[in-house]
C-alpha cells in the first residue's frame, strides 16, 4: 500500500504543503556543509589564529612554570597553587577563545548554506511509528542510505590518501632536512596540518554542494502529493462550493435587500437601459452633489427600475452616463465633479416633472418608459 501511494504522488508539492512540512520541522538537511566548513575553519584557525595563539599559550605555560618553584603554601596563603591555576586558566580562556569564535561561525555560516532552518518540537517527540523494526530496515536500504554509504565511503578514502601523502612529505622534508633540530618541528607539523585541510577542505566542499543538492531534491520528492491530495487542499484553500455558492447567495439577498431599502429614497434613476442602472438622491440644502445610492448589472438593474417603478421615481435613459457612473461611483459616494453639470440637467428636468412641466429631457438623455415602452 505504501508502494501504491508513493506510486500516485505525481504532483508537485504546493507551497501550502511545504509550508506545513517547514512547521513540522521538516526540511532539508544536509550534515556534509557542516563538515566542510568545520574543515575551512580548521584551516583558517591553523593559518592565521593558532600562530599567535600558540605563542600566547607558550608564554602563559612558561610564566606558570617558572612560578611553580617560587610559590610555597603557607598557613597564611594555603591556595597558592589553586591561584596560580586560576590565572592560567583564565588566560588560556582568553587565548581558546578566537578558536571557539571561529567553530562557532562557521557553524553557522553552514546553516546557512542550506537556506532554511526551523525549530519544532514535532520532530523530538517520541512517535511509536517510528519504532518499527520494518520501518527501519526499510530506511536503512533505501536510496538515501545507499547513496550516503557511498559518500562516506568515498570521503573516508580519499581523506585518508590525502592524509598519507601529506604525512609522508613532511616526514621525507624533516629527514632530508640538514641541521634539522626540535625547535623547527612545530613548523613542519603546523605546516603540514594547512596542507591537509586546505586539500580535504577543497574536496569536502564538492561533496557538500552535492549533498544539498542531493537532499533538497529527495525532500521535493517526500512532499509530492496525489491528484485528490491538490483537489482536497484547494478545496480547504478556496473554500468548498457549496459554501461558496451559499455565500454568494446570502451577498445576493443583502444586496437586494439593500437596493429595496434604498431605491425609494433615490430621485432619479439612470439606466443603459437594460445592463446598468445608477439610483441618485439629491437633497437640495443637504447634499453637495447628487449621491449613488444604489447601483447594479443586469438583473441586478432590472430589479432597480421594478423598485423606481414602483415607487414612481423617474428613469432617464442614458446609456454613456449609466456605464460611466456605474463604473465609477461606489454606493454612498458623491458623484464625479466630471458628470455634475450633466446630472444638474436631469435633476431639472426631473423636477420640472414633478411639477407638471412638461419639455424635452437634455440632450442625450430620454425618459424610460418601461421594459416593454
Amino acid at each position: 500500500m505504501a508502494d501504491d501511494d508513493k506510486s500516485n504522488k505525481t504532483e508537485e508539492p504546493t507551497e501550502q504543503k511545504l509550508r506545513k512540512a517547514r512547521l513540522k520541522g521538516d526540511v532539508p538537511s544536509s550534515q556534509e556543509a557542516g563538515t566542510a566548513m568545520t574543515v575551512f575553519a580548521l584551516f583558517m584557525v591553523v593559518v592565521f589564529v593558532l600562530p599567535s595563539v600558540f605563542k600566547s599559550f607558550l608564554g602563559s605555560a612558561s610564566t606558570f612554570i617558572e612560578m611553580a618553584p617560587k610559590s610555597t603554601v603557607t598557613n597564611e596563603n594555603p591556595f597558592v597553587a589553586v591561584q596560580a591555576l586560576l590565572i592560567l586558566i583564565k588566560t588560556l580562556s582568553f587565548d581558546i577563545a578566537p578558536i571557539f569564535a571561529a567553530m562557532v561561525v562557521a557553524a553557522l555560516v553552514g546553516v546557512m548554506l542550506q537556506g532554511e532552518t526551523v525549530v519544532a518540537l514535532d520532530r523530538i517527540i517520541p512517535k511509536p511509528e517510528k519504532l518499527s523494526p520494518l520501518g527501519g530496515l526499510k530506511k536503512m536500504f533505501s536510496v538515501d542510505r545507499a547513496v550516503d554509504f557511498i559518500k562516506n565511503v568515498s570521503k573516508v578514502l580519499v581523506v585518508a590518501t590525502i592524509a598519507y601523502v601529506v604525512a609522508s612529505d613532511a616526514i621525507s622534508a624533516i629527514w632530508t632536512t640538514e641541521g634539522f633540530v626540535p625547535e623547527t618541528l612545530l613548523l613542519y607539523i603546523s605546516g603540514a596540518a594547512e596542507k591537509l585541510l586546505i586539500f580535504t577542505a577543497i574536496f569536502l566542499i564538492p561533496i557538500a554542494l552535492f549533498d544539498i543538492i542531493w537532499k533538497r531534491l529527495q525532500w521535493i520528492k517526500k512532499q509530492r502529493m496525489t491528484v485528490q491530495e491538490v483537489r482536497d487542499e484547494h478545496k480547504d484553500s478556496e473554500g468548498d462550493p457549496k459554501i461558496k455558492a451559499q455565500r454568494a447567495e446570502i451577498r445576493r439577498k443583502r444586496a437586494k435587500q439593500r437596493i429595496a431599502t434604498a431605491v425609494p429614497t433615490a430621485n432619479v434613476i439612470i439606466t443603459n437601459p437594460t445592463h446598468f442602472a445608477v439610483a441618485l438622491k439629491y437633497e437640495m440644502g443637504v447634499d453637495v452633489a447628487p449621491v449613488c445610492v444604489a447601483k447594479g448589472a443586469d438583473l441586478m438593474a432590472k430589479q432597480i427600475r421594478e423598485l423606481a417603478n414602483e415607487h414612481d421615481i423617474p428613469i432617464i435613459e442614458n446609456k454613456s452616463l449609466a456605464r460611466a457612473l456605474y463604473a465609477t461611483v461606489e454606493v454612498d459616494d458623491q458623484i464625479p465633479t466630471e458628470h455634475w453639470q450633466v446630472i444638474a440637467e436631469i435633476i431639472g428636468y426631473v423636477m420640472d416633472l414633478r411639477r407638471n412641466v412638461r419639455r424635452r429631457p437634455p440632450a442625450g438623455s430620454a425618459l424610460f418608459l418601461g421594459e416593454g415602452g
